[in-house]
C-alpha cells in the first residue's frame, strides 16, 4: 500500500471487521484498519484483488459479500454508486444476509441521500444499523491514513465505529441522522467545483497576460486566495498534468447526485450546473480519467 506518510494508530481495541469493495480508495483503507490490528475480511467483485489484498495484509477474503460480513462487528463499504451500493447490500448474497445482529454496516460510497435512507431503514428492519459516511481527501488521504469522514445515522453505532473507523481517518463526524454525511459531501463536491473552475480561470488569465505563474501562485497563496486546491494542483495546473487522484467521471457523477438533490430540495446551484457542463467538455475532450484540475484544458 503506498504511502508517502507512514500512519500512527492509536491504540483500540481490536474488532472483527470487513471491507467490501478495493478500489482505489477501499484497497488502502482496508490496509490501515488491518495494520491498526484489526481481523479484517475482504470482498471485491475481482476475486483476484481479494486474494492480492489478503496476501499482502495478511487477512482473508469472502466470495461473497454475505460471506465477507458474517459474524462481523461491522463492515465497512466503498464501491461506485448507488446501484452498486445495493448490489453489495441487498439480496440473498448481500451483506445484510450475514450481519449478525446488531452489526454496523458503514458506508464510505458517495451516493444519493436517498439510498443512504433507505438501507438505513432496511437495517433497521433487520436489527442492523447503517451509516452513511462518504470521504474527502481523495487517494492520497486514503493511502495516508487521512480521510475526512462526513456521517450520517444514529449516535451509538457512530461512536463504536468512530475509533475503528480512525485508522484510516483524520476526521470521523456526525453531521445529523441518515442521509446527513451524504448531503454534506454534495455540499463538499459544490465547493470544489467553483474553487477549480475558479483556479483555471485564473491561472489561465496570468499565462495569457504573461506572467510566471509559479511565482504568482506563491505569492497569492499567502494571501485571500489560498486554498487547498490552489496548495496541490496549481503548479500541476501550470505543468498541463492531471494524473492526481479523483477522475473527472467520477466528480461528474458526484455532481449530478448534487443538481439532483437541490432539484427536491430546492436549492440554486448555477455555478456548480455550469462546471458540470465543463467537466463534460473534458470528458469529449477525452479527459474521462483526468482529475478534476483538468478543467482549465477547455481554456487552452
Amino acid at each position: 500500500m503506498a504511502s508517502t506518510n507512514p500512519k500512527t494508530y492509536e491504540p483500540t481495541p481490536a474488532r472483527s471487521v470487513a471491507f467490501l469493495g478495493l478500489g482505489v480508495m477501499g484497497y488502502p483503507m482496508a490496509g490501515h484498519l488491518a495494520l491498526a490490528g484489526h481481523d479484517v475480511r475482504v470482498y471485491n467483485r475481482s476475486a483476484e484483488k481479494s486474494r492480492a489484498w489478503a496476501g499482502e495484509f495478511k487477512g482473508s477474503s469472502g466470495a461473497t459479500p454475505k460471506e465477507a460480513a458474517a459474524g462481523r462487528d461491522i463492515v465497512f463499504c466503498c464501491v461506485g454508486n448507488d446501484d452498486d451500493l445495493r448490489s453489495v447490500v441487498l439480496g440473498d448474497n448481500g451483506a445484510f444476509a450475514g450481519m449478525k445482529a446488531g452489526a454496523t454496516f458503514v458506508d464510505h460510497t458517495t451516493a444519493s441521500a436517498n439510498v443512504a435512507r433507505e438501507l438505513y431503514a432496511e437495517a433497521k428492519k433487520r436489527g442492523l444499523n447503517f451509516v452513511d459516511a462518504p470521504v474527502s481527501g481523495g487517494q492520497a488521504g486514503a493511502q495516508n491514513g487521512m480521510l475526512t469522514v462526513m456521517c450520517g445515522g444514529d449516535a451509538a453505532p457512530f461512536e463504536a465505529a468512530k475509533p475503528v473507523a480512525m485508522a484510516f481517518s483524520r476526521a470521523f463526524t456526525l453531521l445529523g441522522g441518515s442521509g446527513s454525511g451524504q448531503l454534506a459531501k454534495m455540499v463538499n463536491q459544490i465547493a470544489i467545483a467553483g474553487l477549480v473552475q475558479g483556479l483555471s480561470e485564473a491561472i489561465a488569465f496570468g499565462q495569457k497576460a504573461g506572467l510566471d505563474m509559479q511565482q504568482v501562485l506563491e505569492v497569492i497563496g499567502k494571501g485571500a486566495a489560498q486554498s487547498w486546491q490552489m496548495d496541490n494542483r496549481g503548479k500541476t495546473m501550470i505543468q498541463d498534468k492531471f494524473d492526481f487522484g479523483f477522475a473527472v467521471d467520477w466528480m461528474r457523477k458526484d455532481l449530478g447526485l448534487c443538481l439532483e438533490e437541490a432539484k427536491r430540495n430546492g436549492a440554486r446551484l448555477p455555478v456548480t450546473a455550469l462546471v458540470d457542463q465543463f467537466y463534460a467538455d473534458v470528458q469529449q475532450m477525452g479527459g474521462r480519467r483526468f482529475d478534476t484540475s483538468s478543467l482549465i484544458k477547455r481554456l487552452r
